[in-house]
């Protein structure tokens, strides 16, 4: 039988959601504490792969388990019991064998949260930005994503893909007194893409780099025409999302 995780966590000590020969990540602990509750070694398969010490407000995994012998409630309380604080099962749902958390997923939203002012209750999420910036203006040159569709730019340079080509649907910066925020949205991300794109986007707002200048960097195809990658703890995988009543069986 199939089932579906969504899942939670914060990454600050994780070295990202896949697993590592040497270093702890999101994926092992989940593993780890199925096999202990089941007795049996379970492979749990993600919708997104976020990077070393990026969080997840939503994150979804697929698994596969032959016999459950408890409820899918107990199964969840056991596992929130198991795993560390910074990681916790929302919910379990068991759905069809055919389907898949990373493949049918329709679209993923990031955020990544800046604080404008020192603030000790988001120091793990969120990145604290002293300097002005021009959110206008970030705004303005962010809707060039829009209407591109090659962000090798933004890319890392090791990476194994077949292509670059991702449709953005939202990419828009939100100020909210000193916290600022960039949502953007696409049907699928590239490796590091978001932290490049956000640190390209504070080079326009601090005024090191113009219109013309973010419209060359994506005509180039070339990660070292872009900004310098943004923190990684200020990135957060905000939402998975699936077809309309995807989850209705």
């Amino acid at each position: 039988m199939r089932y579906f995780f969504e899942i939670s966590y914060l990454g600050t000590h994780y070295h990202g959601w896949q697993i590592q020969p040497r270093e702890i990540s999101i994926q092992e602990c989940i593993e780890k504490g199925l096999a202990k509750i089941l007795q049996t070694e379970i492979r749990i398969n993600g919708s997104s792969r976020t990077d070393t010490g990026v969080h997840a407000r939503q994150q979804y995994a697929h698994v596969e388990i032959e016999d459950l012998k408890m409820s899918i409630g107990d199964l969840t309380w056991k596992l929130n019991s198991y795993l560390p604080k910074d990681i916790s099962i929302n919910r379990i749902v068991a759905v069809s064998n055919e389907k898949h958390s990373r493949f049918d997923a329709t679209d993923r939203k990031y955020i990544y949260r800046i604080n404008l002012q020192k603030d000790p209750f988001c120091i793990e999420n969120s990145l604290y930005f002293r300097k002005d910036l021009d959110v206008d203006k970030m705004n303005e040159v962010s809707k060039l994503l829009l209407n591109h569709s090659n962000f090798q730019c933004f890319s890392k340079v090791r990476t194994e893909v077949n292509n670059f080509i991702c449709d953005i649907q939202k990419a828009e910066w939100i100020l909210k007194g000193h916290n600022l925020e960039f949502h953007v949205k696409s049907n699928r991300f590239l490796r590091g893409m978001v932290r490049a794109i956000v640190g390209t986007l504070l080079d326009v707002g601090l005024g090191k780099v113009s219109q013309e200048d973010f419209q060359a960097i994506l005509n180039s195809q070339d990660r070292r025409n872009a900004g310098s990658a943004a923190k990684a703890h200020g990135l957060t995988l905000e939402e998975v999302n699936y077809p309309e009543n995807y989850f209705a069986e």
